[in-house]
Parts: structure tokens; C-alpha cells; sequence
């Protein structure tokens, strides 16, 4: 047998990123998962869902999910928020038109069986965990807002705004602005069971941007109280 030659090893790339410990994340077990979790919330109720029952559903191992997701609590907020994560505001041309869209958009979101069955189990048991309602906010209402400080953005570089006052205000502006489309547009769907149509959001949207018919000037605007010395 002839003799082999063993050849060096290859130089390590500097270039190249360090390798993480363990095994890659999987994309699609976690679209599996998150699926299968909201899946189970409609079906069950929260109080039907178990780690356990998501990992069957999902076809993954528990050992699995708990990797993922150490509790209930975060992996059910976070199966919600990812409901939303393609919701954007694209520069159509107006500020009109860009509420309009997203909030057109929104609906459409909300309108889904899973979606509404997601969302008031949550907010429910929401309501008697403070640490959940927390979660809640950080990883699905707060994210949301930057739609409402990029249309802002967009109308102001269009000239339809003027330039923020300061931080602090434009900040609490915007909060108040995406509560007010938010909360009007959920109440509607999931409180009333009313249909959000073109022609409702376009009456919205006039509600939103102009003071309300009849109001005066002095009403619309009001002065703000005087800063002590």
C-alpha cells in the first residue's frame, strides 16, 4: 500500500464569525411553534394551553421549546406579537394615505379568527397578571408605535407636519396617537363586532386629522397652563 501524505490543516479564517455553542436555531421550528401555540390559544383558551400540547402540535421535542421559550406566558405574547411583525407604513404619498393603509392593513390582521382568539385570551389573562400585562406591552405594544413615528416621519419630510417640538412631546403624542388608532380599530372588531370598511376608514381617518365639526378654535386649541416661576 503506498504511503499517504497527511496534509496540514487549513488556516482558520479570520474573517469568519465565531461558531455559537450547540445546535443552530431553526427558523421553521419556530414558525411551527408559534403557529401551533395560536393554534392552541383559539382552540383551548389560555387555561387549555400547555407547553406540553404546543411541542405535540408543533412536532417538536419539549426540550425543544423550552430553549425557546422557558415559560407559557413569553411564548403566547411572543406568537402574537409575530402576527404583526409585517405590518408597515410605506410612503404612499400623503399622511391620509398612509394611515389608511396600515390601518386598512391592521384590520385585515384582526379580522383573522386566530388573531382575535389570540388577542383576547391574552388581554384577558392580561388583566390579572401584572407581569404578563408588562410583557405584553414591551414585546407587542410598544414595538408598534414606531409605525406611528415613521408616518409622522414621512409627513414632516413631505412638508404635511412641522418638526417635533421636543422629545419628551413628540414621544407622548405619539403613544397617544397609536392608543387612539389602536384601541379604536380593536374595540370595533373585537368589542362591538363591527365591520371595518373602506368608507369607515376613510371617515377614521377625517375624524383623526381634523378637529370635529363645529368645534371652535378657541375649543380645538386650547392654551396650556402657564409654567410657575
Amino acid at each position: 500500500m503506498a504511503p499517504t501524505t497527511r496534509q496540514p490543516a487549513a488556516a482558520p479564517d479570520p474573517t469568519a464569525p465565531p461558531r455559537g455553542k450547540g445546535r443552530p436555531r431553526s427558523a421553521a421550528a419556530d414558525l411551527a411553534i408559534l403557529d401551533a401555540t395560536r393554534a392552541a390559544l383559539a382552540e383551548l383558551g389560555w387555561g387549555g394551553v400547555t407547553m406540553g400540547h404546543v411541542a405535540t402540535r408543533a412536532g417538536v421535542a419539549k426540550t425543544t421549546l423550552y430553549r425557546r421559550w422557558p415559560s407559557k406566558n413569553e411564548l403566547v405574547v411572543d406568537a402574537v406579537a409575530s402576527l404583526f411583525d409585517d405590518l408597515e407604513v410605506a410612503d404612499l404619498g400623503s399622511l391620509r394615505a398612509d394611515i389608511e393603509a396600515v390601518v386598512a392593513r391592521f384590520a385585515e390582521l384582526l379580522s383573522r379568527p386566530e388573531t382575535q382568539a389570540a388577542l383576547l385570551a391574552l388581554f384577558a389573562e392580561g388583566t390579572r397578571d401584572p407581569l404578563l400585562r408588562r410583557r405584553i406591552r414591551e414585546r407587542i405594544v410598544d414595538p408598534q408605535k414606531h409605525l406611528v413615528q415613521q408616518g409622522r416621519a414621512n409627513a414632516q419630510a413631505r412638508g404635511e407636519l412641522g418638526p417635533d417640538r421636543d422629545e419628551l412631546t413628540a414621544g407622548e403624542e405619539i403613544s397617544i396617537i397609536f392608543d387612539t388608532i389602536a384601541g379604536t380599530v380593536e374595540h370595533r372588531m373585537l368589542v362591538s363586532g363591527e365591520p371595518v370598511t373602506p368608507d369607515w376608514i376613510h371617515r377614521f381617518t377625517t375624524l383623526l386629522l381634523s378637529p370635529l365639526p363645529g368645534l371652535s378654535a378657541a375649543l380645538a386649541l386650547p392654551e396650556l397652563p402657564a409654567e410657575s416661576a
